[in-house]
């Protein structure tokens, strides 16, 4: 029988990886997991209020308000049951996944796919798909119903 012990949840905030989420809290629960939620912010790009521009680093605010973002999106009720650690990083989303649950030793990677077709997934490519590929453990890919 397989026993999870560090399972990777990386959030894009989007209704995808809030779905992924689910299954992720539902494992950590049962296992008794260590989950990780990741959130990478995409160097290449960054939208604020006076549109796009290229960011070198993340300030220390920034990382605060992802944290208490994804925080938030585990209810309070269960937060005491489940063994977390936040983490927010720049980078190229795909290959800050891949570090992270190498450095991490993860069992696991549960992500969202936004099952893009046609062009736009040949044009842009899939997250879910590029670390299914090349990740060390198991990827668990929801989509949503």
């Amino acid at each position: 029988m397989i026993n999870l012990e560090k399972i990777l949840c990386p959030i894009d905030y989007s209704e995808y990886s809030k779905e992924a989420l689910k299954y992720a809290v539902s494992l950590a629960i049962k296992d008794k997991a260590k989950l990780y939620l990741l959130h990478v912010i995409d160097m290449r790009t960054f939208e604020d209020d006076l549109g796009v521009i290229m960011v070198k680093q993340i300030n220390d605010e920034i990382t605060k308000q992802h944290k208490s973002i994804l925080l938030d999106y585990i209810p309070k009720e269960i937060r005491n049951d489940i063994k977390m650690e936040v983490l927010v990083v720049s980078g190229i989303p795909f290959a800050e996944i891949i570090d992270i649950s190498n450095k991490n030793n993860m069992d696991m990677i549960i992500m969202g796919s936004h099952g893009r077709t046609g062009i736009a997934h040949i044009m842009l490519g899939s997250v879910a798909e590029k670390v299914a590929r090349i990740a060390n453990c198991p990827v668990l890919i929801v989509k949503q119903h």
